[in-house]
Order: C-alpha cells, then sequence, then structure tokens
C-alpha cells in the first residue's frame, strides 16, 4: 500500500521538476512569450499599492519612471538616467510568471501591444516577501498608443490622480490635529536664514549600492544648522515634528543618558523656539502642495564665539 502511494508522489514530482527546466530553457512552454512585443517601447505611466494609491500612509510615493524595451526573449532594455540611454539586461526567467532584470524581480500580469502590467516583488533568500515591498504595480504605455490613441504626453499621465489628492488630504487633516502625528512630506521642511548668523545644510542620504533611493531624502530628511554668537556652545541632535505651521515639536534627544533625557529635552526645545524660529523662517513639508506634519532629524549647533 505504502509503495502504491509513493510512486504516484513522486511522479508528479519528478513531472513538475521536469517541466519547471523545460520552461526555464523554452519559452513557448510559458504562459507567454515576449515575441509579440519585442522592439516595442514603453512608458511606466503609474505604479500603485494595490489599494489604486500612488503613496501609503506612512508618506512614501510610487513614482513612474521606467523605460523599457523587450531586445529579444532574454534582454530587456532599460532607460538609464545616469548614461542617459537604453542599457541591455539579462531577462531571466524565474517561475510562475516572474522575471528579472535590472537586479528587479518582477511578476507579468498582463502584457499587450499597447500595455504592461508588472508587479515588482521583494525576493530575500529565495522567498517572496508579502509586505509592502512587493505590494507595488507598474503600468506602461506603449509610445504609440500614448501619442496616437490617448492623444497625450507620458507627463500628463503620470501626476497623481484625483484619488491621491483626496487621499493626502485626508491624511493631512488627521495628522494635522495632533503635535505628535505626522507623515513624509514629499517637499520636505525648509529652513530659510533670515540672519548671517545663521546657516543650514540638508544631509543627503542617497546611496545607490545599498539600495537607498531619493525617497530616503524626503522620507528621513536630516538638516544641520549652525548659529553663530549663540549665548553658549551647545550642540544637539533631535528628533522633532514640524507641524503644518512650521512650529517646530523637539520628540527626542539623541546621545544622552536616560535620566538626563527629559531635561535635555526642555534645552533643545527651548533653543528650537528661541534661535531657530527666529533666525529662520520655517515652511512646512508639503505633499502635493498641502501642508501638513512630518518628521525630520535635525541637529542644533552654537557657537558663541
Amino acid at each position: 500500500m505504502f509503495k502504491n502511494t509513493i510512486y504516484p508522489i513522486f511522479f508528479v514530482l519528478m513531472l513538475s521538476a521536469c517541466n519547471y527546466g523545460a520552461k526555464t530553457s523554452n519559452p513557448t512552454l510559458r504562459d507567454f512569450t515576449f515575441e509579440p512585443v519585442k522592439g516595442i517601447r514603453y512608458i511606466e505611466v503609474k505604479r500603485r499599492f494595490k489599494d489604486g494609491y500612488s503613496f501609503n500612509r506612512e508618506g512614501f510615493m510610487q513614482k513612474p519612471s521606467w523605460i523599457i524595451e523587450v531586445v529579444k526573449e532574454d534582454t530587456m532594455a532599460a532607460w538609464s538616467p545616469q548614461k542617459k540611454r537604453m542599457q541591455n539586461f539579462y531577462l531571466q526567467y524565474d517561475h510562475a510568471n516572474v522575471y528579472n532584470f535590472a537586479a528587479e524581480f518582477f511578476k507579468v500580469k498582463h502584457i499587450s501591444k499597447d500595455s504592461l502590467v508588472f508587479q515588482r516583488i521583494q525576493v530575500d533568500g529565495k522567498v517572496i516577501a508579502t509586505d509592502v515591498r512587493s505590494d507595488v504595480n507598474m503600468t506602461f504605455y506603449a509610445q504609440d498608443y500614448i501619442k496616437n490613441k490617448l492623444k497625450t504626453k507620458a507627463e500628463e499621465l503620470q501626476k497623481p490622480s484625483k484619488a491621491d489628492t483626496a487621499f493626502i488630504e485626508k491624511r493631512s487633516a488627521e495628522v494635522n490635529a495632533s503635535s505628535d502625528r505626522a507623515f513624509a512630506a514629499t517637499n520636505p521642511v525648509q529652513f530659510i536664514p533670515k540672519s548671517k548668523i545663521a546657516r543650514v545644510e540638508k544631509i543627503s542620504t542617497v546611496d545607490r549600492t545599498n539600495n537607498r533611493t531619493e525617497a530616503y531624502d524626503y522620507m528621513f530628511p536630516q538638516y544641520i544648522i549652525r548659529i553663530d554668537r549663540a549665548y553658549k556652545d551647545f550642540a544637539y541632535q533631535v528628533s522633532a515634528i514640524v507641524d503644518f505651521q512650521g512650529g517646530i515639536h523637539v520628540k527626542t534627544v539623541y546621545n544622552v543618558l536616560p535620566e538626563n533625557a527629559e531635561a535635555k529635552k526642555k534645552v533643545a526645545q527651548g533653543i528650537a523656539d528661541i534661535y531657530v524660529r527666529n533666525l529662520f523662517n520655517v515652511a512646512p513639508g508639503t505633499t502635493l502642495e498641502i501642508p501638513h506634519n512630518s518628521e525630520i532629524t535635525l541637529t542644533m549647533i552654537g557657537k558663541a564665539k
């Protein structure tokens, strides 16, 4: 009885393995081939989470930017902003309509001469992540379809939707009701000096070798403010919420002992209220031109001489 059971299971597993191997080497055995769309240049026109919005609740924005073209069944060309030209990448079939190119994994959800829909997925150790990193749908339209059928420009199609605007308006109303709530602003806080004794530097943490894209600079904005002729030397690094009216609310002071945290927080808040607010015009962060509370990391350095 046991042998009679194990043989069919073994046969199915072997057949499955053979089919996978065949699909890997023979594109005609897959659900589709790229041959019908070879040579068509596609522009990404929208990138959305599964709820249909371009933004999540933390303020991260999915920004469409890819331009791609199938060169052949195992080669995908993509526009390189750095090199200002199309660059070829190996298009590798993985499994179940999942492909890899340009160091990214995608599940192909739709393919036609007019449009493509890819789901970008995050793969960790051969396992597809089920979190927000795999919750991204990318829609591409063919250049000819945009120009001759839709009679518009890609830039118009790439703009946030009315639903995005309504979502940001709602989120802004939620966080603006309390000075301890915030979400990232795609146009971060600005500190505009009103005096020659005050300077500001916005720190960029973009590091493409470690997958830190430009989004990090608005999701986690960092600033260094330097003030001359202060009452005494000081240096504080804090996390703070800048509210929708430009008010600064210190949340945490870094690099202090727990027993000194509350006292240092009061001092840092005083510096923000007296020096920063008087020496700078503080413009709140905005998303879709809507001002709202957003969180920043702020280093305040004062020199008495």
